[in-house]
């Protein structure tokens, strides 16, 4: 199966090209779970299609960007403006494998900051406030994304993990912030080994998916 968009018309593929709309799995009014910006309420704007393949991915719905509508960008902030969101988080699926310049000017022209969580494995598009690189080894990151990373979350799934972190780590820049965030089904099993390993570390810190915890999307 793809997990590009496929049988689009000559519209449908120019407005997608300049970002005009996207492939929208689903938007919601939330707390931030992980990372650095943990318990900020923020929009989430999950964007359909990713071609990563993570085995544990816990949103595998996401994959096929096919069964997602393809969503005018200027709906998607009027959506947004029914709520008192101050922070916005593009995620996926992969949201680089799209033109994300409109949304993010969009965003910006609300005052509105722009966080994204990606894989990296696309080139950067948009303008973003926070950009969160969750690396993965299905598809490394491409080299430019790693100096503009401003937090580095990799998912701690086995021991190997460890060393992968450390190859990240090595790539990102001085001033940014280093998660190991165990998988979330594993996570009894995995946490004493990642909480052993950042008291010897302490670069590192932990991320955990709090969201999951308090039971909220």
């Amino acid at each position: 199966m793809s997990y590009k968009l496929h049988s689009l018309n000559a519209e449908q593929t120019s407005a997608l090209a300049k970002g005009e709309v996207l492939p929208l799995m689903e938007e919601f009014y939330t707390i931030q779970g992980e990372g650095f910006n943990t318990g900020k309420a923020a929009y989430f704007i999950r964007i359909g299609g990713c071609d990563v393949g993570c085995h544990w991915c816990d949103v595998k719905e996401s994959w096929d960007a096919n069964v997602h509508p393809l969503t005018k960008v200027d709906q998607i902030i009027k959506n947004l403006q029914n709520y008192q969101a101050k922070s916005v988080v593009v995620t996926g699926g992969e949201p680089l494998m799209y033109n994300l310049n409109s949304i993010t000017r969009l965003l910006k022209e609300q005052n509105i900051e722009t966080f994204i969580e990606t894989s990296g494995a696309y080139p950067l598009s948009g303008t973003w406030d926070w950009i969160c690189l969750s690396a993965k080894k299905t598809m490394k990151p491409l080299d430019e994304i790693y100096s503009k990373a401003n937090e580095l979350k990799v998912i701690v799934y086995n021991q190997n993990d460890f060393k992968w972190a450390e190859e990240q780590a090595q790539k990102v820049g001085p001033n940014c912030y280093l998660y190991l965030q165990p998988e979330w089904s594993k996570r009894n099993e995995l946490l004493p080994h990642i909480i052993a390993y950042v008291k010897q570390h302490p670069k590192w810190m932990i991320s955990l998916q709090t969201h999951k915890y308090i039971n909220i999307p």
